[in-house]
């Protein structure tokens, strides 16, 4: 009768790590958390959000970066990933560095400019139409133009003709009593009163009545990818900073 194979023994012993290695040292990324840093970013809410700032279709997204419809409409969803390289392309459509998709956002404004450091600036001649103090040296980084303008009475005074721009125009009137011609139509503003109006808009504003009209006008530029200047020129005045 043949005799049974003998059993392998198999023999097991624990390696001790080297001296050298360190204790805490990372041998590989846990993939969950490499998950979870793309779900942090964001990226295709990201992209939605500049495409549609932008007024722009999948297709026409799609035509400026070389990638499909369908492709994009699944990033933007967050059911697949950009490789870094197509990331680039939908960067270089809007104008945005790299490092936009992966900013996480914590830091916080915080910019204070006192009333006494503050200029009016008293505009026309030889006696002044209306004074005004602008605010855009709180926001270096353009797109949004605050202004305080005081408009003076009497029909000596010029109306003031603002510049038309891509982008819309805000007015909140805080005293007084505002005239805004639109292509020729006069509209009166009380006290309170909020207009908002498209910036490539003709348009005309003056005072009326015996006492001064005080507004805050805030105009948002047009995402076109290059800042516009101030309303007014800027003048320089200090201010405090917190960032």
């Amino acid at each position: 009768m043949p005799k049974a194979p003998a059993k392998t023994k198999v023999v097991t012993q624990e390696v001790s790590a080297p001296a050298s290695a360190e204790p805490n040292e990372i041998s590989s990324v846990d993939p969950n958390a490499a998950e979870d840093l793309l779900t942090v970013a964001h990226l295709g809410a990201r992209i939605k959000k500049l495409r549609l700032k932008r007024s722009m279709g999948l297709v026409e997204l799609g035509r400026k970066t070389g990638l499909s419809a369908s492709f994009l409409s699944q990033l933007e969803t967050g059911r697949v990933v950009p490789t870094l390289r197509n990331l680039a392309r939908i960067s270089l459509v809007f104008d945005k560095d790299l490092s936009y998709f992966f900013d996480s956002g914590e830091a916080r404004v915080f910019r204070v400019q006192r009333r006494k450091d503050r200029v009016r600036l008293p505009v026309g001649g030889p006696t002044p139409d209306y004074i005004a103090e602008s605010f855009g040296i709180l926001i270096p980084e353009g797109g949004l133009r605050p202004c305080m303008a005081e408009f003076l009475p009497g029909e000596e005074r010029a109306a003031f003709h603002p510049k038309q721009y891509p982008g819309v125009e805000m007015v909140y009137v805080l005293s007084g009593s505002l005239e805004v011609q639109r292509k020729g139509e006069p509209h009166q503003l009380s006290a309170r009163d909020v207009l908002y109006i498209s910036g490539e808009t003709p348009r005309t504003y003056s005072c009326i009545g015996n006492i001064p009209a005080q507004a805050l006008i805030i105009s948002f530029d047009a995402d076109t990818g290059e800042p516009r200047r101030a309303l007014h020129r800027r003048v320089s005045a200090p201010m405090t900073v917190s960032q």
